[in-house]
């Protein structure tokens, strides 16, 4: 049975009086520790000395420099995951190692000694800071890849306390399951949605539809995003009654359509790719190579004509045309 955990599951005095260490200083890193601090727990910031520290140090905290972070209880590694295995850092039996995302556990990449933890807010780095300052805070997955000490879950729960990661509640899952999820979000879920959005497109273009119309009727007028906010706070039954009856009706009558259009045989097999550590290996290999790969697919699919296209249509409708 899947398990939820709440504010009142935390018991702040679980980190009393233990050191804490926020390595990375970026789009997670700066938010993590501007909540913990708000929250009245005193993190360290151990960067390298660049920018970030400059930055961590206009903001208040003591910095200091990566291997610094191996003597904290707790330390909470913020960095891209591919950087964590390069960090170096050295964990001793009793500490405690929270990562933001489950990669490096899940496949391997990193394996400090001590108890090993997840804090993943479903929520990008900027946001968690914002959240956390408008008082919503943010769904978390959250789990333990480690517990030697037996007090894995009561310190990790806290510091998610903390952060501002309980209020809208946690999501028990292990590193792998999240890490396994988010990855396929990215490598299943967005191929196949922007499969769909391009036929569409070339459908209503056949049709005489001019393309600017339909790429504001897709994201630029953002309806369908206020649709999906209005999912998440009133769930699909009540906002279904947003539509009109015209609306729900063609919506609902043809939901079968496409049932014979199995998308299934292509999600499982790039599904077991992640699962069994393919990808992770794929992923190391294309860093070694200093990511030629990734340059010419940003290059083919969101390169300098792209750019141009995006950037002249939002001069002409949506925000960008009001000044």
């Amino acid at each position: 049975m899947t398990k939820f955990y709440y504010e009142k599951d935390a018991d702040p005095a679980a980190i009393a009086g233990q050191t804490v260490a926020i390595v990375g200083y970026g789009n997670q890193g700066r938010p993590w520790a501007l909540n913990l601090r708000d929250s009245g727990v005193n993190p360290r910031v151990c960067v390298r000395n660049d920018a970030t520290r400059a930055q961590a140090e206009q903001d208040g905290f003591t910095t200091g420099d990566i291997r610094d972070a191996q003597d904290a209880d707790i330390v909470c590694i913020l960095v891209p995951d591919d950087v964590i295995p390069q960090l170096g850092l050295q964990r001793s039996e009793g500490q405690l190692t929270i990562v933001a995302s489950g990669y490096s556990y899940a496949f391997k990449r990193f394996s400090p000694a001590g108890d090993q933890a997840m804090i993943a807010p479903r929520m990008l780095g900027p946001e968690v800071r914002k959240c956390f300052v408008e008082g919503a805070g943010f769904i978390t997955a959250l789990g333990i890849e480690r517990d030697q000490t037996g007090t894995a879950l009561q310190r990790t729960l806290a510091v998610a306390r903390a952060l501002g990661g309980l209020r809208e509640g946690a999501i028990e899952l292990s590193p792998h399951q999240e890490a396994l999820l988010d990855l396929a979000v990215e490598q299943v879920l967005s191929p196949a949605l922007t499969h769909v959005n391009s036929a569409f497109v070339v459908t209503m273009l056949e049709h005489g539809i001019p393309l600017e119309a339909v790429l504001t009727e897709l994201f630029l007028s953002g309806e369908v995003e206020r649709n999906y906010g209005l999912l998440r706070t009133e769930g699909f039954v009540a906002q279904l009654e947003h539509h009109s009856p015209a609306s729900q009706y063609g919506q609902l009558s043809r939901r079968g359509r496409y049932d014979a259009l199995d998308l299934s045989a292509v999600m499982r097999d790039i599904v077991r790719h992640i699962d069994s550590g393919q990808f992770a290996d794929e992923w190391d290999a294309e860093a070694a190579k200093g990511y030629p790969t990734l340059a010419a697919l940003k290059e083919q699919h969101a390169g300098a004509g792209v750019r141009a296209m995006e950037h002249d249509l939002m001069t002409k409708l949506g925000p960008g045309a009001k000044s």
